[in-house]
């Protein structure tokens, strides 16, 4: 069963979350964080993304980068942030357009994750595991929390709604691309319900962030589990109110097949219809964008008892990258890219019309999907699941 400890979280200072929320650092290419944060001195991408403040000729693993970090970090806590005064569980609300979902804020157990208790779906890779580990040793901070699932227990969901109608939130605030972002301090007379109410889940699933789970994993292994470095930051969402948007693929050539021939190899696959809609209707149809018009295509086999192959981006790998346009192993292959859902169907047309082959809007993953992935300990293809919204950075940090 899952354990879930309150913590003394670093918060902005009041009036200051908007300034200090950043984006996760992996979505930004360095260029993009530097623009980002260029006017904002308060952006946590300077902790995070510490090398956006060096040099280009300088490599974004380089020891100096998590020198500077820590020094950073330092004084965003002279600054602009400051440790609660008790530790505590926390509400983090976002809300995009009409969607809104309620996460607790809280530290789960690096024993646990080892475990298998707090479950993952995705591999690592080793120069991200190992940037992230060496940023939590140099900082002594987990700076962004782990996004995880659980099943909905009724007793967690009552007890949020409780707090979010009766209590002043910390900080609440629209950041620039719309999405709202609320936080609450529960108060201490609930803790023992919280924590009774995850003894009852028995897995906590990664959506988001596998590789600053493995991260708080080997820095704690390093540290020999002293103070808080058994502990991982996380916020903690109920299934029912998570979106998964699409993961579309796009690829550079045809392997050397026409439009024409492309489409009678896929009429193989399953069927094939003209001006379809750019969005499938459902699991088991993916839309291509091809030669300026939209395709629809439905595969005929996907019954599997295997619950990666049945996904639809396996599908769509097993039966039309790989054996109709070569695509052997997508992490790898440079001829295929990866859009994901936020930037909609427009994106694909738009690289086709600039000189891609070919384009597919798939349909999502759905979270049962990844927790009956991560249930039978199956490692989900690449780029299968795009969460929205992200997380923000910066509004609860955890020190170890």
């Amino acid at each position: 069963m899952a354990t879930v400890f309150p913590f003394r979280a670093c918060l902005p200072k009041p009036g200051l979350a908007a300034q200090v929320a950043s984006l996760p650092y992996d979505v930004y290419t360095r260029a993009e964080a530097r623009e980002a944060a260029a006017e904002n001195p308060l952006s946590f991408l300077n902790v995070t993304l510490a090398d956006i403040m060096l040099g280009d000729e300088v490599s974004s693993y380089d020891p100096r980068v998590y020198e500077l970090a820590a020094q950073t970090w330092r004084k965003f806590l002279a600054e602009s942030v400051q440790p609660d005064a008790r530790p505590s569980y926390y509400i983090y609300s976002q809300q995009m357009g009409d969607h809104r979902q309620y996460g607790i804020v809280g530290c789960v157990s690096v024993e646990e994750y080892n475990a298998g208790i707090v479950r993952k779906h995705e591999r690592t890779r080793q120069e991200k595991e190992d940037d992230r580990t060496r940023h939590i040793l140099a900082t002594k901070a987990q700076t962004g929390p782990v996004f995880l699932a659980y099943r909905d227990v009724a007793a967690l969901n009552e007890l949020v709604a409780k707090v979010c109608a009766e209590d002043a939130p910390l900080f609440d605030f629209t950041a620039s691309d719309g999405i709202r972002h609320t936080g609450w301090r529960v108060p201490d007379d609930c803790d023992d319900a919280i924590r009774e109410a995850f003894a009852q889940v028995p897995i906590l699933y990664i959506a988001d962030g596998h590789h600053r789970a493995a991260a708080a994993a080997r820095s704690c292994a390093e540290l020999q589990g002293a103070g808080e470095s058994g502990r991982t930051l996380a916020v903690i969402f109920p299934a029912s109110q998570l979106r998964i948007l699409a993961y579309n693929r796009v690829v550079k050539d045809l392997n050397g097949r026409t439009n024409e021939q492309f489409l009678a190899e896929l009429a193989k696959v399953g069927e094939v219809t003209e001006n379809a809609p750019a969005v499938p209707a459902s699991v088991g149809e993916v839309s291509i964008f091809l030669g300026g018009k939209w395709y629809g295509l439905k595969f005929r086999e996907r019954h599997s008892e295997n619950p990666i192959e049945a996904l639809d981006v396996s599908l769509l790998q097993n039966q039309v990258l790989q054996p109709i346009l070569g695509i052997e192993n997508p992490r790898t292959d440079h001829r295929i890219d990866f859009v994901g859902g936020i930037r909609g169907t427009a994106e694909l047309e738009r690289r086709v019309a600039a000189g891609e082959a070919v384009a597919f809007s798939m349909y999502p993953t759905s979270l049962e999907q990844l927790m009956d992935v991560a249930d039978a300990n199956g490692i989900m293809p690449p780029k299968s699941t795009w969460f929205e919204p992200k997380l923000r950075d910066g509004l609860f940090t955890h020190q170890i």
